[in-house]
């Protein structure tokens, strides 16, 4: 691509690729016995089930739409032709993660100084969350990737008001979707930006946007029609609910995680218990994940018509979650009681604070295209985590965007002192003229 090839382009890819590779690689070879065999999620399990019988899904034969497939898709061609290994993974993570910090790169050659978009990139690769949660088996390592490409996408559409930019903004927000059900509403959010942005052609684009999204999400859709039973982006309405019910506040509130939320005993059983029982049983229960879906998402919106209240104080439960500089720690979380605990308290609020105060300065002074397009990606995520639950690794995937807002208040800042510094200098010169007789 074009705006990967100009002069000059060498070291600062360099320097932030290595910023990217070499601490992951550092925590790959420390976690290396624990990859794949802890914090693994639904995704590796319908990896391996396609792989072993071309089924996606939990148990061969029986096709689900329990999680958002992209992480799944990532995760099949590895396991295909290399095997399922801690370092396949880990290195393949790698690389994503370099990738994503090209793009931030490319993204703040745009809107800042050259050099203040490598700190940029730099900054952002080296948040501490993320360094150790890339190289595990997690799926927001693709939403990363696809968040960042489509804020590059979306500028470079905006700026050359072009329709291949816009449909390219489209095509990778279906993307984002097949990786986060969570984003569905984000390409109405961005066809508005465009519609703002653009002076040209600005319906041609949004229209773009809205359809090329829908092309990509349309065969997984089309697919869990066929295969399951129901139009949808994920059957699993019971994570919708685990977060919207009279228990979860005082369950988060406990220090546990939604995952933690009581269960009536007269729900029927989950896909992932019928795949521990086929495991251990080698006997199918069956599940209609379609009228599961229906049901849990009828008794979501039950509970927001019937206590309005109690769904006021989970929004602003999950907005503090989300927020929260330090790393949300639950009960559960890995690592309790040891460095990690420190790093979550002190590590990462000392990375993050001062990038919060600089981002917000940043949404001011930045560059008005982007700060526009940031504010919006940032208050839809809050939003959504409004809706859902709040959490740090929902919020850590948009990060990068408050790292290319506090480079901004920089430059600001640096302009002006520049500014001064060569008024001052004029001045001077200005006094030391000989006077004309």
């Amino acid at each position: 691509m074009r705006i990967f090839a100009a002069k000059g382009v060498r070291a600062p890819v360099v320097v932030v690729v290595l910023a990217a590779a070499l601490p992951r690689l550092i925590v790959l070879a420390a976690e290396r016995g624990r990859i794949l065999s802890a914090y693994t999620e639904k995704s590796d399990d319908f990896a391996r089930t396609f792989v072993a019988s071309g089924t996606f899904g939990f148990i061969p034969g029986h096709p689900s739409a329990y999680t958002q497939p992209l992480y799944g898709f990532f995760l099949i061609p590895l396991y295909w032709i290399f095997g399922r290994h801690w370092l396949v993974v880990g290195l393949a993570q790698i690389a994503i993660a370099v990738g994503t910090a090209l793009v931030v790169w490319a993204i703040g050659r745009r809107i800042t100084t050259p050099g203040l978009a490598v700190l940029a990139a730099v900054v952002a690769t080296l948040n501490p969350y993320l360094i150790w949660h890339d190289v595990h088996v997690n799926r927001e390592i693709t939403d990363q990737l696809a968040l960042a490409a489509l804020v590059l996408t979306a500028l470079l559409a905006a700026e050359r008001r072009s329709l291949p930019w816009a449909a390219a903004t489209g095509a990778l927000l279906g993307v984002a979707i097949l990786g986060n059900s969570r984003l569905v509403a984000l390409p109405v959010v961005v066809a508005a930006y465009l519609l703002w942005a653009m002076r040209d052609r600005r319906w041609s684009a949004a229209a773009l946007v809205l359809v090329t999204a829908a092309v990509v999400v349309a065969p997984w859709v089309i697919r869990n029609d066929v295969q399951v039973g129901c139009f949808a982006f994920t059957t699993d309405g019971r994570a919708l609910w685990k977060a919207n019910n009279v228990n979860t506040y005082a369950t988060l509130a406990a220090g546990k995680w939604i995952d933690d939320v009581p269960q009536p005993r007269s729900f029927p059983p989950t896909p992932e218990y019928a795949f521990d029982y086929w495991k251990e049983h080698h006997t199918v229960i069956p599940i209609d994940e379609c009228a599961q879906m229906r049901k849990f998402e009828h008794l979501t919106f039950v509970f927001w018509r019937e206590h309005p209240g109690e769904k006021a104080k989970l929004m602003a439960q999950a907005a503090g979650l989300l927020w929260d500089p330090r790393s949300h720690e639950t009960q559960g979380r890995s690592g309790k009681g040891t460095w990690r605990d420190k790093a979550r308290k002190i590590g990462e609020p000392l990375y993050v604070v001062p990038i919060y105060l600089l981002a917000l300065i940043g949404l001011a002074v930045a560059r008005i295209r982007f700060a526009v397009l940031a504010g919006l990606l940032l208050a839809y995520n809050t939003a959504a985590a409004m809706l859902f639950a709040g959490t740090t690794r929902y919020r850590v995937v948009f990060d990068f965007l408050l790292a290319l807002l506090a480079v901004s208040t920089v430059e600001r800042v640096l302009s002006s002192w520049r500014y001064r510094s060569a008024m001052r200098s004029a001045a001077a010169s200005a006094e030391n003229e000989p006077t004309a007789l």
